[in-house]
């Protein structure tokens, strides 16, 4: 890929600055947008006056800085590595541990394809916690809750504007669970942002390879340009051919969070056939993706074996890709699926890397017609217990849903969300209220 396509200052009148934290030696990237002269005319003549700068939030991280220099086969600074290591509990692993993975790193066919400068996974010390929502519930701010504080507050402070978004709020609503900062402790490229309801609204962006098409210059170039205008996360839902090496190139050279949804690439491990699925072979890519540095899962934990029932009541069925390989997967073993019977299970897993956990909408609704049903409101209590268990472990959470809802119900989704999963921040696949 050639980032010179990427023009250091296509953004017009603007420029990249950073913004030194108080409590770390942090650099905030921002964006200095230089605004025109306000015109007046006295007495016939033109009087110009200076307007301040206006500063931004700037997703694009290095590649719009023209001190820069980003070569993708080497991927992108390593931001945030000397953080992690200065808190002095987490260690590098010798090897990778994900059988998948070692199959893949000794396999010579794979050679052309391969990122060549793949370091060697970090993993929480034993014993230790790391997790940010561990570090808010101990009282202790961290080096990403003052970056993500002064990206928040749009350097309001520094303007002489007084603003409550400090990095202690920002502790606390991580505490409280409100909100969550996505960031594996093997992703260090990426610049730490905040998901939730105090915050900035945030746009996560999809993209991903399928047996038809796409290969991984594409999806390289996808993710620099998501994130290039504004992507704020960026999800990685391939499904084709070298779903392991396209995910290791993205999250190398990717400034933002990076998420997927585990159970697809399992679904590829047994050639589409939801029967052969198993924990055995869910556990192993979980541990091979949190080893890459994958910030979040989509975890299909609500769906329960009663659902298969329950959705004969709709209109339009099931229509979360994940929901229904669950789903299917139940009725096939006519036992309750994998992914709830062994949720602590995982949540032991991701919290060794820092890993958040989106828990995902599979029974949502995909028309109006089926909006607000049992289906829809039974997996959202699920969630809500899965939420309670998670912070157990000091996991961070937030909530998909609600699909496609008209405008009327859109206030009872959210209280209800709000009160069952326990203000979790609601990741809103929707509401899709065009059709109504």
């Amino acid at each position: 890929m050639d980032t010179k396509k990427i023009i250091k200052d296509s953004y017009p009148s603007s420029e990249k600055i950073y913004i030194p934290g108080k409590l770390f030696p942090i650099q905030v990237g921002m964006r200095k947008i230089n605004l025109t002269d306000t015109v007046t005319v006295e007495n016939g003549k033109r009087i110009h006056t200076p307007n301040a700068p206006v500063y931004v939030y700037d997703t694009s991280g290095p590649y719009t800085d023209p001190n820069i220099t980003v070569d993708i086969d080497k991927g992108l600074p390593r931001l945030r590595e000397s953080w992690i290591t200065a808190r002095g509990d987490v260690e590098r692993q010798d090897d990778i541990t994900s059988e998948y993975g070692r199959a893949r790193r000794d396999d010579p066919s794979l050679d052309p394809i391969r990122f060549k400068n793949t370091p060697l996974p970090y993993k929480a010390k034993p014993g230790h916690a790391i997790t940010q929502m561990y570090y808010a519930r101990q009282g202790i701010v961290t080096a990403e809750m003052e970056y993500v504080a002064i990206r928040e507050n749009l350097q309001n402070e520094q303007l002489g504007i007084k603003s409550h978004i400090t990095p202690e709020f920002v502790r606390q609503e991580i505490a409280a669970g409100r909100a969550i900062i996505p960031a594996n402790i093997n992703h260090p490229e990426a610049e730490p942002m905040i998901i939730g309801r105090n915050f900035l609204v945030k746009l996560n962006t999809n993209i991903g390879n399928s047996a038809l098409s796409s290969g991984i210059e594409e999806e390289i170039d996808k993710a620099v340009w998501s994130c290039h205008w504004g992507g704020d996360t960026l999800m990685d839902l391939s499904t084709g051919d070298h779903i392991h090496e396209t995910r290791e190139w993205i999250i190398r050279n990717c400034p933002v969070p990076v998420g997927t949804v585990p159970i697809y690439q399992a679904l590829e491990k047994v050639n589409g056939k939801v029967e052969k699925l198993s924990w055995e072979i869910y556990r192993d890519t979980l541990i091979e993706q949190c080893e890459q540095g994958v910030d979040y899962f989509t975890i299909h934990a609500g769906v329960l074996k009663a659902h298969a029932d329950l959705v004969g009541e709709r209109l339009t069925g099931i229509v979360s890709r994940g929901g229904s390989i669950m789903t299917k997967w139940c009725v096939i073993h006519n036992q309750e699926s994998f992914l709830y019977t062994h949720f602590d299970e995982i949540c032991e897993i991701l919290k060794q890397y820092d890993v958040a956990i989106s828990l995902g909408d599979g029974m949502r609704p995909g028309s109006i017609h089926d909006a607000n049903d049992r289906s829809q409101f039974l997996e959202l209590d699920v969630l809500g217990e899965l939420t309670t268990k998670a912070r157990a472990h000091d996991v961070q959470v937030i909530i998909e849903g609600p699909g496609h809802i008209p405008m009327h119900k859109i206030k009872e989704n959210m209280k209800r969300e709000l009160n069952s999963c326990h203000e979790a921040p609601f990741y809103t696949l929707g509401p899709l209220t065009t059709d109504i």
